[in-house]
């Protein structure tokens, strides 16, 4: 950290509150960077004689810090699990939040207990879908030109800068059309609260046995299936389809007793799912090309195969976009496994 002028500010930050406010906790013994994300956000534990705390640098330039500060408090309210805040610098971008461990939920998966663990994970969101009121911040809507703007990264950095594929016109307009096809069938769904990145990397678990959650500063008021989509139908991780569909019809059955699914059966649900989640999934194939190319974040290469395995196996339950799923499988496809050398995993 020695020639690094924000973690050094950020240290002398954490040093002067924690003098000012909890001289009970010790002075600081250590303060190591942790692993970051996709974000401009950087996480360093902060290591104390008898605590721990983690000390965000999160510059307000580039990230919504107002946000993250007003959902933490509100979804810790309603009885979520998100770290507490105990100190922010509105104006240097620092934050000083409760430490929640190194327990992500992701490596902790296994099929003995991804069950039970999901059943959790689960209920973790129907409470969090109920928090739609945020003191000092208003939800974003998430509405068709959000969705559209997400998805338009597809062509942008995967086709176009990843796969150096250079689109004609009839091609532009066959995605294009896709797309608009998409925001018609998500944009009539239910809205609740939306995380936008709910999943096993966004998950803790908690000594208590409880489940922590993370990065939820970019959260909206969108469908109620995408964050359910985001949990079972992960970047990261993948599981047998049947078992996906059990999850997806006990999430269903859940909100229909809580009255939050009317006139909406089964079937109708699981196909506004694969809607869902081919808007997700064509909008992480963009990002994840962005992170390699623009961002040097080449780690993210290793989880296309299995994003670009869901849009494909999505395309194929959705009649109505039968010339996307040609397209893709005869011009995308083949591009994709010579660019990348891989080859895409089979979902069972």
């Amino acid at each position: 950290m020695q020639h690094d002028t924000r973690a050094n500010a950020l240290r002398t930050w954490v040093d002067c509150w924690l003098e000012q406010h909890r001289q009970d906790w010790g002075g600081v013994c250590s303060m190591p960077v942790l692993s970051g994300d996709a974000s401009f956000r950087r996480y360093f534990r902060v290591v104390l004689q008898r605590h721990s705390l983690i000390a965000v640098d999160a510059p307000p330039e580039h990230e919504n810090n107002p946000a993250f500060v007003a959902i933490a408090t509100a979804l810790r309210a309603h009885g979520v699990q998100t770290p507490e805040v105990f100190a922010w610098h509105e104006e240097s971008g620092f934050l000083l939040l409760e430490d929640m461990g190194d327990q992500l939920l992701l490596p902790q998966l296994n099929l003995d207990c991804v069950d039970d663990l999901y059943q959790k994970a689960m209920r973790v969101l129907w409470t969090m879908q109920e928090c739609t009121l945020i003191p000092g911040w208003k939800l974003p809507r998430y509405d068709g030109k959000r969705l559209l703007d997400e998805m338009r990264l597809f062509p942008d950095w995967f086709v176009h800068k990843y796969l150096t594929l250079e689109m004609n016109v009839e091609e532009h307009a066959l995605l294009e059309n896709a797309m608009n096809a998409i925001i018609a069938e998500v944009e009539t769904l239910p809205a609740v609260f939306v995380h936008r990145d709910y999943h096993a990397r966004n998950i803790m678990l908690l000594g208590s046995g409880a489940m922590g959650v993370l990065d939820f500063q970019d959260a909206v008021l969108g469908p109620f299936n995408y964050d359910l989509i985001s949990l079972l139908r992960d970047a990261y991780i993948a599981w047998p389809r049947e078992q996906v569909r059990r999850w997806m019809l006990c999430f269903a059955q859940s909100l229909r007793q809580q009255g939050r699914m009317e006139g909406m059966s089964d079937a109708q649900f699981l196909l506004a799912c694969d809607w869902m989640s081919l808007q997700r999934h064509l909008k992480i194939l963009g990002i994840f090309a962005r992170l390699c190319i623009r961002d040097h974040k080449p780690g993210y290469l290793r989880d296309m195969p299995l994003v670009l395995s869901y849009v494909l196996d999505e395309v194929n339950h959705l009649p109505p976009l039968a010339v996307l799923g040609n397209w893709l499988r005869q011009r995308v496809l083949p591009r994709f496994l010579e660019v990348s050398g891989r080859t895409l995993p089979e979902l069972a």
